[in-house]
């Protein structure tokens, strides 16, 4: 019987329209089997133990090609597996000359167990012989040993596991000059001049000064003109007399006047940090804790400061030269100056509490701290002092027949120190800043002292002037 359809007969008889379906083929299953207990015995491992069973000759038979040493090794959990499950590792894939490659290999099997039914892990360490070969671990490169401290440390590590030093000895001319540059010449430093310290002739008032002047030339050419024309003296007399009266008091006040402001610093009270208020004006009494830069000493080499001063004078005799263009004959001169403070902590002795004192960064401060003769350098003993004669040679100064003579003071950490200045509390953070108008003495009329004015932070330091001299 013809049809325009195709059809087929189905296996139970029945006709039907359409072509008959292609087989299928079957989608392969894998089932897994219980293994046996080895007992570590890789001959009863099955097939898979076979797998890794080496020949007599020593050879292995390859059945899936070679292998390639430029390829990332697998981190799976097979690669990954410990010394118990028979896998053969490919060692380190760096040799010792730094070229990639493969070294020679070592078979670890199967191991007994421990007492709670694991397997036993293998310790690996460094290998005698250069470490050619190597032992099975995870994938990569063996990392490196710490140290028994367990800190992570930068830089290569010894054979010990602990880093490698590769500083050597300082050079005297060298690394610690440049060590010493950047420490000065550090932003957070000041740098005082000598032109920021106190002196009476620069703070007494210029108006003053001269107005004085001219009523005493006044003076002296009207008392000149009365002796002349009608043979007063009387008048020249007491302009004379007051002349001199107002030259003890400038040359009392120019040589008085540092001690006489070091007794007012003393005896201005102390006042609390707990009952200060924000903007007011004290001064605060306590030892001193070094801030984020501290300071060392320029020739001694005291650390952990956070104030330092050294002075060079030089002796102008008559025929002699000038350490500066103000340098008078048979005088002490100065030639170099060297003074650095940065910020710091002071803890008030009144109620404990700490405060930072902002003397870094430009601040403005007037020191008032003793230095102490530490070399003495004439013609007999110049060349007894070596140290000094480095020193020299760092800043370029020259050491010809002059006679020298070197001072240096600083504030340590741990060193009692009085503070005068501007509280701000910003934060609950206690700073003591400088004030924004100077600060007056006042007239000390017991002692023929003028009034003086004080700029910026004001130190003191009692203690640590107290150095040694070094024989020469």
């Amino acid at each position: 019987m013809g049809s325009r359809f195709p059809s087929h007969q189905l296996s139970s008889g029945l006709y039907v329209s359409g072509r008959p379906e292609q087989p299928k083929e079957k989608t392969p299953t894998m089932s897994s089997v219980a293994m046996p207990y080895t007992g570590g015995d890789i001959k009863k491992s099955g097939e898979l133990g076979k797998m890794f069973v080496t020949p007599a000759d020593g050879s292995r038979s390859r059945k899936s090609g070679p292998i390639n040493s430029n390829a990332p090794m697998r981190t799976g959990s097979f690669s990954g597996a410990t010394s118990h499950s028979g896998q053969l590792n490919s060692g380190n894939r760096m040799t010792s000359g730094g070229a990639p490659g493969y070294v020679s290999m070592k078979k670890t099997n199967s191991g007994p167990l421990n007492k709670h039914g694991e397997p036993m892990k293998k310790s690996s360490g460094p290998q005698a012989g250069g470490g050619n070969v190597s032992s099975r671990q995870n994938s990569g490169p063996i990392p490196p040993i710490l140290p028994t401290t367990g800190l992570i440390t930068s830089g290569p590590l010894n054979s010990a596991g602990a880093p490698r030093k590769v500083s050597g000895p300082l050079d005297s001319t060298g690394s610690i000059k440049l060590q010493n540059y950047s420490v000065v010449n550090n932003q957070a430093v000041t740098r005082i001049n000598q032109c920021d310290e106190y002196s009476f002739r620069k703070s007494f008032p210029k108006t003053i000064f001269w107005s004085i002047i001219l009523l005493f030339l006044m003076g002296f050419i009207a008392g000149g003109f009365i002796l002349g024309a009608v043979h007063n003296p009387i008048l020249l007399v007491v302009v004379v007399v007051l002349f001199a009266i107002v030259c003890v008091v400038f040359t009392w006040n120019t040589c008085y006047g540092r001690k006489a402001i070091i007794g007012f610093i003393s005896q201005y009270p102390d006042a609390e940090l707990r009952t200060a208020k924000d903007g007011q004006f004290v001064k605060v009494s306590g030892v001193v804790t070094c801030g984020n830069v501290p300071l060392e000493s320029s020739f001694q080499k005291v650390s952990r400061c956070v104030y330092t001063v050294t002075s060079l004078y030089e002796y102008r005799g008559w025929d002699s030269k000038s350490a500066n263009p103000e340098h008078r004959r048979f005088s002490w001169g100065l030639r170099t100056l060297e003074r650095h403070v940065s910020d710091f902590y002071i803890s008030d002795f009144q109620s404990g509490l700490r405060a930072l004192v902002k003397t870094g960064y430009g601040a403005r401060v007037t020191p008032y701290v003793e230095e102490s003769i530490v070399v003495d350098i004439d013609q007999s003993n110049r060349d007894m002092s070596p140290e000094f004669v480095r020193w020299l040679a760092q800043r370029n100064l020259s050491s010809d027949d002059r006679i020298m003579r070197l001072k240096e003071g600083y504030i340590k950490e741990g060193s009692t120190v009085s503070v005068m200045g501007v509280v701000r509390r910003n934060d609950n953070v206690l700073m003591i800043v400088p004030p924004p108008e100077p600060l007056s003495t006042g007239c000390q009329w017991s002692k023929c002292i003028l009034p003086a004015s004080l700029e910026g932070i004001v130190l003191r330091c009692e203690d640590s002037s107290k150095i040694d001299v070094i024989p020469v």
